[in-house]
C-alpha cells in the first residue's frame, strides 16, 4: 500500500522504482472450469468442472473455487476462467453471455507506432497494455504492404498464475487449458444460493504437507520448518561473481506473446527481431499456392547478460515450429552435431589446469547464415498479422525451428573455421583446433553459443574479428554462463553448478519449503515392480525427470536415481512420484553444489566401474555405471542398463568394463586433440576379482566363452598397454554410487570422491 513516509509510493515502487503489475488478478465470482483430478477419466470423459472464483488460498500456488455441483471450495491449480460469466449475478444469463463473449468478441489490433505512452493502460506503468483500434471493417479491404504495420494485442489469458512476478511475468502455468465446452454453460444455475463450510474440524493432508509452500513472515519468525535459505548462501563468493549471480536470479522470462506483450522491453525486442529479419531477407510475402502448406511460428524470450551481471540485452527470437514439417518435402537431411557435454566439461577442465583464456561469444541471428534450398512457407509471426491478410512467408533462409536448420548453419560456420586453418576434432565434430608453434587455440560450437579458449590472446582476438566480419558476433567477454550452467572461476579451479535451474525446478513443484532428503534414493527401493496407484499426472512426473536429466550435466550424485526414474516415464505411478519428489528434496539440500574442476597440472586419466548384477526385478538384467576423471576434476560419468541378461556377478562387471574402455579409449583420442598425451595405460579400478582375472589372462571356459566379444576386446586393451584393470575395495568404489541406491553413511563417505564443490554452503 502507498505509505505518506514514502511520498505516496508503495514499498514495492520504492524499491524496483515501477509499480508492480496486477494482471493476474481475476474477477471475483466469475465463471471458471476447474480440471477433475480425483478420479481416474478416460479419454472421452470431461475434463473441468463448473465452479466460481472465490479467492487465492494463501500458503500455497492456485485459486480458491467453488464447485456449482458439490457445493464445496477446494483449491486447483488448472483452472480456465471466463470473466464475461457470473453465475450467480441476479440479471445474467450465463449462456447467452458466454455464446456473445466467443463469437463477438473484435480481435484487438493496433498499429504503429504501439509504444505510445498516452494509450498505456493506467493501472501499471510497468505493465503496459497495448493500444486497441475498433474491430475491423468486415467488408474486405486491401492488406496492407507490410505486416509491420500493424502489431496484434493477445486474447484474453487464462493460464497466468496468481503467483506471477512483480516484473510482468508469470510463474509456472497451470498443466494444461481445459476445454471451454467441456460443461454445458445451461447447466449453470442463476439462482443465489447461501454457500456455507461445514463444522467438522478439517486437518491438511500429512501426505502433502511438503508441497505446502508457506509466504514470507514479516514478523522475523519464520514458520516454515526448512526455508531454503538455511541451505543457500552468497557471503562466500567474490563481489562480481556475487552481482552476476544476483542479476541472473532476479530476472525472470515470458513463455507466451501474451506475457511479453505487455511489457516494454519485450515489444520492442519483438519489433527489432523482425525488422532484422526483414533486413537480412528472411522471406517474401505471398499468396500461398495451391497445395502447399505453412508451417506456424511462435516467439521464444531470453535475457542475455554481460559478464559483470548486467543486462546486455531483451532478445525476443522468432522460430518455426518445424515439428509440423513433412520429411522429403519441406527438409531431407537434417543431421548437425553439437558439443557433446563430455566434451564441454573435458576442454574447461584441461583449460583450467593450463590457465588458458576462456572466452564466450554469441552469433547474431545465427540460422540466417544458412542457405535453405526446400520451398517452404510460414504463417506471418505473431502480433504483425493484419486483420484479413491471408499472406504467408515464403522462406529464403534458414530460420531457428526448421527442421534443416542447425545442419546448414553448422555447415556455413564450419568451413569458415576451416579457412582460418582450424582442424576439426574426430573425436567430436563440433570440436575446432589450431595449432601453430606455441600457439594453441580452441573453439568448441554449440548451436550459436562458442567457447573460445587458448593461450594466446592475440590470435583469439584475430579469431573473433574475422567471425565477427563474416557472422557478425558478440563478444561475451570470460565465460560465465554457458547452456544454462553458472561458471565461476579462482586460482583454484573452475565450479560448474546449475543452481538457478535448480531453484526453478524446486519452485515449480512446490518444494521450495520441503524437508531435505540424505540421498537421492532409498537404499532398498522396488521401483521396478511397484504394484501402486498409476501416477494422478504422468504428464508432471515426465517434465521433472525431463529436466532432472539435464541437472545430471554437473550433478553425477543423482545419476542412478534419475536412470531409474527415466525406466518409469511411459507408465509412472505414485511410488515413481514420491522418488522424484526425494530427489529433489535431496537436491534442495545443496542446491549450489556443482562440479570442482582443479587447476592442479596434473591431467592423469582414472576410471571407476561397477555393476548391479541382475538388478533389474522385471527383465534381471544387470545396471552398468561408470565415473572418469581427469586429475582430480570429473569429466564423464554413467549409469546404464545392460543389453543382456549376466549369468554371473563376474560376467557383469566385465561388460561393465568393457564399456568403460570404451568411453576412456574415447577420451585418449579427446585429450590427443586437446595436446593432452597419454602414455601410460589409463587404470581402471574394479572391485570384483573375477572380472579383473579375465582382463589378465587368456582363460575361456563355460564361464566366459558367450562373452567372447567383449572378452578379446578388454584383453586386447590392456595387453596393447591402453588400459590397466586394478582392484579397489567396494567401500571405496564411488560408481557404487551408479548401480544402486546407498545408505546414507556410505553415500557421504562416496560422495567426497565425486569432486563436488558448493560455494553456496555455509560451510
Amino acid at each position: 500500500m502507498p505509505l505518506v513516509t514514502t511520498g505516496n509510493r508503495s514499498p514495492f515502487h520504492v524499491l524496483f522504482g515501477k509499480d508492480p503489475s496486477y494482471h493476474h488478478l481475476r474477477s471475483f465470482g466469475c465463471l471458471v472450469y476447474a480440471r477433475d483430478n480425483r478420479r481416474a477419466l478416460d479419454k472421452f470423459a470431461e475434463r473441468g468442472r463448473a465452479c466460481i472464483f472465490v479467492g487465492y488460498p494463501s500458503t500455497q500456488r492456485g485459486y480458491r473455487v467453488f464447485d456449482l455441483e458439490d457445493k464445496r471450495i477446494y483449491t486447483s491449480r488448472d483452472v480456465k476462467f471466463l470473466e464475461a460469466v457470473y453465475p450467480y449475478h441476479l440479471h445474467a444469463n450465463p449462456s447467452s453471455t458466454f455464446m456473445h463473449a466467443q463469437s463477438t468478441r473484435p480481435s484487438p489490433v493496433i498499429t504503429e507506432p504501439v509504444w505510445d505512452e498516452d494509450v498505456i493502460h493506467e493501472s501499471s506503468s510497468a505493465d503496459p497494455v497495448l493500444p486497441i483500434s475498433p474491430a475491423p471493417d468486415p467488408r474486405p479491404s486491401s492488406p496492407p504492404s507490410s505486416p509491420a504495420e500493424c502489431i496484434s494485442t493477445p486474447g484474453l489469458s487464462t493460464e497466468s498464475s496468481p503467483s506471477s512476478g512483480s516484473d510482468g511475468t508469470s510463474c509456472p502455468s497451470p498443466l494444461s487449458s481445459l476445454s471451454t465446452s467441456s460443461v454445458p454453460a445451461a447447466s449453470v444455475p442463476i439462482v443465489e444460493q447461501h454457500l456455507r463450510r461445514g463444522d467438522r474440524l478439517r486437518k491438511p493432508s500429512v501426505k502433502l504437507h511438503d508441497f505446502v509452500v508457506d509466504l514470507p513472515n514479516f514478523s522475523g519468525n519464520s514458520t516454515t520448518a526448512y526455508p531454503i535459505e538455511d541451505y543457500l548462501t552468497y557471503q562466500r563468493l567474490s563481489q562480481a561473481h556475487h552481482a552476476f549471480v544476483a542479476a541472473v536470479t532476479s530476472h525472470d522470462e515470458p513463455r507466451f506473446f501474451h506475457q511479453a506483450v505487455r511489457q516494454e522491453q519485450w515489444r520492442a525486442a519483438m519489433v527489432v527481431e523482425y525488422r532484422a529479419l526483414e533486413a537480412n531477407g528472411t522471406w517474401e510475402l505471398c499468396y500461398l499456392p495451391p497445395g502447399k502448406r505453412a508451417i506456424a511460428c511462435r516467439w521464444v524470450y531470453k535475457i542475455k547478460f554481460n559478464a559483470d551481471g548486467t543486462i546486455e540485452r531483451f532478445k525476443a527470437r522468432l522460430v518455426a515450429k518445424g515439428f509440423t514439417q513433412i520429411e522429403g518435402i519441406d527438409y531431407h537431411d537434417t543431421f548437425a552435431p553439437v558439443a557433446k557435454l563430455v566434451t564441454v566439461r573435458c576442454l574447461l577442465a584441461v583449460a583450467v589446469s593450463r590457465g588458458w583464456i576462456i572466452h564466450q561469444l554469441d552469433v547474431n541471428n545465427t540460422f540466417l547464415h544458412g542457405d535453405l534450398e526446400e520451398e517452404v512457407y510460414m504463417t506471418i509471426p505473431q502480433g504483425f498479422a493484419a486483420p484479413g491478410d491471408t499472406r504467408v512467408c515464403r522462406l529464403r533462409k534458414s530460420i531457428y525451428g526448421l527442421r534443416q536448420a542447425s545442419r546448414n548453419w553448422y555447415q556455413k560456420f564450419t568451413q569458415a573455421l576451416l579457412e582460418l586453418n582450424f582442424v576439426q576434432s574426430r573425436a567430436d565434430h563440433a570440436l575446432f583446433t589450431y595449432r601453430r608453434g606455441a600457439i594453441f587455440v580452441v573453439a568448441l560450437i554449440y548451436v550459436d553459443d562458442v567457447i573460445l579458449t587458448g593461450n594466446d590472446m592475440s590470435f583469439i582476438q584475430c579469431v573473433k574479428d574475422f567471425l565477427n566480419d563474416r557472422f557478425t558476433i558478440k563478444d561475451l567477454g570470460d565465460l560465465k554462463y554457458f547452456l544454462g550452467i553458472e561458471v565461476a572461476r579462482s586460482p583454484r579451479g573452475m565450479v560448474l553448478n546449475q543452481r538457478k535451474y535448480m531453484l526453478d525446478i524446486l519452485a515449480e513443484s512446490g518444494l521450495t519449503a520441503a524437508r531435505p532428503s540424505p540421498t537421492p534414493i532409498e537404499q532398498s527401493h522396488h521401483l521396478g515392480h511397484d504394484p501402486s496407484a498409476p501416477a494422478a499426472d504422468p504428464a508432471s512426473f515426465r517434465r521433472h525427470v525431463g529436466r532432472l536429466l539435464y541437472l545430471i550435466v554437473t550433478r553425477p550424485d543423482i545419476t542412478y536415481a534419475v536412470n531409474i526414474l527415466s525406466q518409469a516415464v511411459q507408465s509412472p505411478t505414485q511410488a515413481h512420484v514420491d522418488a522424484a519428489a526425494r530427489v529433489l528434496r535431496y537436491l534442495k539440500s545443496c542446491p549450489g553444489r556443482g562440479l570442482f574442476l582443479s587447476a592442479s597440472r596434473d591431467l592423469t586419466l582414472t576410471a571407476y566401474c561397477d555393476a548391479d548384477w541382475a538388478g533389474c526385478p522385471l527383465t534381471r538384467r544387470s545396471t552398468t555405471g561408470f565415473f572418469i576423471t581427469l586429475g582430480s576434476s570429473p569429466i564423464s560419468w554413467r549409469t546404464i542398463k545392460q543389453s543382456v541378461v549376466a549369468r554371473s556377478s563376474a560376467e557383469a562387471e566385465y561388460r561393465a568394463m568393457a564399456n568403460t574402455v570404451s568411453e576412456v579409449l574415447w577420451l585418449r583420442w579427446l585429450l590427443c586433440d586437446l595436446g593432452v598425451r597419454h602414455t601410460a595405460p589409463t587404470p581402471i579400478y574394479c572391485d570384483n576379482q573375477a572380472a579383473l582375472h579375465i582382463s589378465a589372462n587368456p582363460v575361456f571356459h563355460e564361464r566366459t566363452k558367450h562373452v567372447e566379444l567383449d572378452c578379446y576386446f578388454v584383453r586386447e586393451r590392456v595387453q596393447s598397454g591402453d588400459v590397466l584393470p586394478l582392484k579397489i575395495a567396494t567401500a571405496d568404489q564411488p560408481a557404487d554410487t551408479f548401480t544402486k541406491g546407498l545408505s546414507v553413511d556410505q553415500f557421504s563417505h562416496l560422495l567426497v570422491k565425486f569432486g563436488l564443490l558448493d560455494i553456496h554452503s555455509f560451510a
